[in-house]
């Protein structure tokens, strides 16, 4: 036998030894079990998942993954909505927490309270791409279609609807750059009441925590968002998950950049799959992980197959769905699964 050729067998063995052993990572059962005395066990035994109603479907296939690998296991899940994940979590009720938002002030607080420390969270995708009626589009902001404005960097944003920027508040038009009888012109804002939910919540984290402008005209429902500014060319709104469309033909959603100089994006899919869209909401699990403290075991794997390529496959099943969700972008993704991996030491 020539050298040649023993190399070839060698090379052959190896790459046949390699995907045996990816093989048996992948579809080999590995024996795992939840905390002794864990309380999100059920009394039949099945591990109690509690969150969002929109994400049934994702976290019913995960669990369906998670048992192929983990037959002994078994899940009961009670999909309700963003707001009963944090308090089931909080409460020990859930083995993690299915949420398709960041967390609000009264979702933060009470955790904190209980345990003094912060909740962690795991990305798994992104909630929701659009304009695509009759679903519904990401958080956004709404200009009226009569606006000439390209666009915004999310800085600029933050400046428009809070008040106390170090670089100073925007209140003209002719500040953003818009000319002629726009120059001079006041922007008009809308949004929704500050009263810890979603308007709060956009606040705090991008708008770095400061008070709404006293300009702010808060209204009482995204649709009534739509109509103001649909019936003012100087308005701006700062809307959450709405299908505009069904509402009026009169706004358009206002491309935004995540740094000052750099591209506009939508919440188009396209943008929102490469990770560039800075208004996009998390799919993502909360999880009670002590400072110091390794995250358990049962709940690193859960995560761990959520990231992994055939959870991810799982997500991306849903893109065309009503929720829209999107698997992340290859460097959201690298980055959420050296967090999880540091999770667990």
């Amino acid at each position: 036998m020539t050298a040649a050729r023993i190399r070839r067998l060698l090379a052959g063995m190896a790459v046949a030894a390699s995907c045996a052993c990816a093989a048996q990572q992948t579809d080999t059962p590995r024996a795992l079990a939840p905390a002794p005395g864990a309380s999100y066990l059920q009394r039949d035994g099945s591990i109690a998942i509690v969150g969002n109603d929109g994400m049934d479907e994702l976290v019913t296939s995960l669990n369906a993954l998670f048992v192929r690998h983990h037959p002994d296991l078994r899940f009961t899940t009670r999909m309700e909505g963003s707001s009963t994940g944090m308090p089931a979590l909080t409460a020990g009720a859930t083995m993690v927490a299915p949420m398709t938002r960041d967390l609000w002030p009264a979702d933060r607080s009470a955790f904190v309270q209980v345990f003094g420390y912060e909740p962690t969270a795991v990305r798994i995708g992104y909630n929701g791409h659009g304009p695509r009626p009759p679903a519904k589009t990401p958080p956004a902001v709404y200009v009226n279609t009569a606006n000439p404005l390209a666009g915004l960097a999310v800085q600029d944003v933050a400046r428009i609807f809070t008040e106390g920027a170090a670089a100073g508040n925007l209140s003209t038009w002719g500040q953003l750059g818009l000319g002629g009888a726009w120059a001079e012109r006041r922007i008009h804002l809308y949004g929704l009441r500050d009263d810890g939910g979603f308007a709060t919540g956009m606040r705090m984290r991008y708008f770095g925590g400061r008070p709404f402008s006293p300009r702010y005209e808060a209204l009482s429902s995204r649709e009534a968002l739509v109509r103001a500014v649909a019936a003012d060319p100087y308005g701006m709104a700062l809307v959450g998950w709405m299908n505009a469309a069904a509402v009026s033909g009169n706004v358009r959603v206002l491309p935004l950049a995540s740094e000052p100089g750099t591209a506009f994006h939508t919440p188009a899919l396209d943008d929102v799959r490469r990770g560039l869209y800075p208004f996009s909401a998390p799919v993502q699990f909360y999880v009670n992980k002590a400072p110091g403290r390794p995250l358990e075991p049962l709940v690193l794997e859960y995560l761990r197959l959520s990231l992994s390529d055939e959870g991810q496959a799982l997500v991306a099943a849903q893109t065309a769905s009503e929720e829209g969700y999107v698997p992340l972008s290859p460097e959201d993704l690298r980055r959420e699964r050296q967090k999880l991996e540091a999770l667990g030491r």
